[in-house]
């Protein structure tokens, strides 16, 4: 089973995307900042991330340049989650190593149709 790490702030955003996520059948993991979720990859790189891009602690851009920086930190598709529609602020995001991004909130239809558009779902 695919592995998929939320990096999220929101207690509540979490939840909804885990159970998006299983329901989509992901085996789903939690951190609440960037530098938490890079702990998170340090033990066990996951196949994909979920990414909040406005967090206390650690950033959504600076947690993707220090993960594309890790051993096997290339290897998980990256689809941002932003409420931002700023298109500065999405191809800065893209020019990090994103591979894709959401804006908030997102459904189920929204969040599969991402990840099948990068190859996992």
């Amino acid at each position: 089973m695919k592995q998929v790490l939320v990096v999220d702030d929101s207690a509540v955003i979490r939840k909804i995307a885990r159970r998006i996520l299983e329901s989509m059948r992901f085996d789903t993991v939690e951190a609440e900042d960037g530098r938490r979720g890079l702990d998170v990859c340090g033990h066990e790189m996951p196949d994909a991330i979920l990414l909040d891009w406005n967090m206390p602690v650690m950033d959504g851009f600076d947690f993707l340049r220090e993960l594309r920086k890790l051993p096997g930190g290339s290897k998980p598709k990256v689809v941002f989650c932003t409420t931002e529609n700023d298109v500065a602020h999405i191809a800065r995001a893209m020019h990090a190593g994103a591979d894709e991004y959401i804006m908030k909130p997102f459904d189920k239809q929204i969040v599969q149709s991402k990840f099948e558009d990068i190859g996992l779902a």
